[in-house]
């Protein structure tokens, strides 16, 4: 296997990630990523806005996710490096640039794999009750750190396969639930509870925002595995096109026959909506019930483990430009790994599981917090993505593109737009998570400001960019 060029400019070995990763197995990680967002969280937004009113938000956030991801194919492809937002934004933007899409990339991708990791140790404690839930999902983040620090074939031929079974079961469920489906239930109350829409309505559709990017984020990871690519400027739009429309008709299937099998106010304020709609539909003591519990694992195990993988590449190529501590960049002299990167981000993970009861905010948990906070960071990273778009556009016109956007400049603009109505929602929302994570932003930015010597230092790692920069 052809191993990516390790030498930087001043003779820096050991900076370049192996390209090993297939078409299929960038979808796998595209899909991946996401696919827990099918199968919990989403349906608060009935709670919020009833189900024809979040099936409004859900359409128009669609709208806006496949704008972005037919825009930002684009910027994957062009500039192919393991800091995806991080590394656009500081070609468009320079250095500042680079951190503010960076910073905002990292608080979504640490952030959310605590949440999912314990869900996973719900779900494993329902099938074995003395199992304590946080001891599962710390072992959960250890056992998937270990895979993802082996090799990057290896996390991805398991994430492959675990995403074809996640995408399975909610094929199943469709299907074992679909003779109870009746449009009368699903758009019964559908208005924030009423039978006609109102403009009463409106508020809780816009509150239900969070709820349905929660059925997308992190699609945008892919663009962290793109140096590891064999073949980046055929396989990841296909991977990204792909992987967007897969989403789509999952998100459509399982909020449609969910809502459509009885009162779906029942499944509005759980985290359990599939089996509690099978359950409706089949009985507590069908098989088909207890395979979907068991197998719904795979959807939050395809995540956090995609997740993983996502992480640990900003990390690597934020120390590895100087923006981190250069230990965060070191790459495992065997398997070819960041895998200082990987613990790095499973330590936070860990510390935010055991804090989970401990720690309280405006009266949740510190993960329902962090979800909400992960929302924050990826809507802040679309608007400086689609940003860099336009700017290298205009600033960069001759930089090898062997993907174009298109329908641009209407794409890039409906993603902007969208992004920055979902985030001004947002802070509308929830004021107190706002505010903490601007918090974070500032404390990341002294640290940016302290550290600017060590970024001249940092040694070129991106040969494939400058032919296309220098064209201009």
């Amino acid at each position: 296997m052809q191993a990516a060029d390790t030498r930087g400019r001043a003779g820096h070995a050991q900076t370049g990630l192996r390209k090993t990763l297939s078409t299929a197995q960038l979808w796998a990680i595209a899909v991946g990523l996401v696919i827990s967002g099918e199968y919990f969280g989403w349906s608060y937004g009935w709670a919020a806005a009833g189900t024809l009113g979040f099936a409004v938000t859900a359409f128009a956030v669609a709208l806006m996710y496949t704008t972005f991801i037919f825009s930002f194919t684009e910027l994957t492809t062009s500039i192919p490096d393991a800091g995806g937002p991080f590394s656009y934004s500081t070609h468009a933007f320079g250095p500042t640039g680079g951190y503010l899409a960076g910073m905002a990339t990292l608080i979504e991708f640490v952030f959310a794999p605590p949440a999912i990791a314990l869900a996973i140790g719900a779900y494993l404690n329902v099938q074995f009750p003395g199992l304590s839930p946080k001891i599962a999902a710390i072992g959960a983040f250890v056992l998937f750190m270990t895979l993802n620090i082996l090799g990057v074939r290896l996390a991805a031929t398991f994430e492959f396969f675990i995403t074809v079974v996640a995408i399975g079961e909610l094929l199943v469920f469709m299907a074992v639930v679909s003779p109870a489906f009746s449009l009368v239930n699903f758009t019964a109350g559908g208005w924030s509870g009423e039978n006609t829409f109102t403009p009463a309505a409106i508020p809780g559709m816009f509150a239900a925002i969070p709820f349905a990017i929660w059925f997308f984020l992190a699609i945008e990871g892919v663009a962290m595995t793109a140096e590891e690519a064999r073949d980046p400027k055929r396989s990841i739009p296909i991977a990204y096109t792909a992987g967007i429309l897969t989403l789509v008709a999952l998100a459509a299937g399982v909020m449609l026959f969910a809502g459509g099998v009885g009162d779906w106010r029942q499944l509005s304020n759980i985290n359990d909506p599939l089996p509690q709609a099978m359950k409706a539909v089949v009985g507590e003591g069908s098989g088909w019930l207890h395979m979907l519990v068991f197998l719904g694992l795979f959807g939050l195990v395809a995540s956090l483990h995609a997740i993983i993988i996502g992480y640990s590449r900003q990390l690597f190529a934020q120390a590895r430009a100087g923006y981190l501590p250069k230990a965060l960049a070191r790459i495992h002299p065997r398997f070819q790994t960041p895998h200082v990167a990987i613990l790095a981000g499973g330590a936070v993970g860990i510390a935010a599981i055991l804090s989970d009861e401990w720690i309280q905010i405006g009266g949740q948990s510190l993960t329902a917090n962090i979800v909400t906070m992960a929302v924050f960071g990826a809507l802040v990273m679309y608007i400086m993505s689609m940003l860099s778009l336009f700017q290298l556009r205009r600033t960069r016109p001759l930089m090898a593109r062997s993907y174009r956007a298109p329908f641009y400049p209407v794409f890039p603009l409906i993603a902007l737009t969208g992004a920055a109505v979902s985030l001004g929602a947002m802070v509308w929302f929830n004021p107190l998570i706002a505010a903490m994570f601007t918090g974070i932003m500032g404390l990341g930015c002294v640290y940016f400001l302290a550290t600017g010597a060590r970024r001249g230092e940092a040694p070129e790692t991106e040969p494939w960019v400058a032919p296309g920069l220098e064209a201009d």
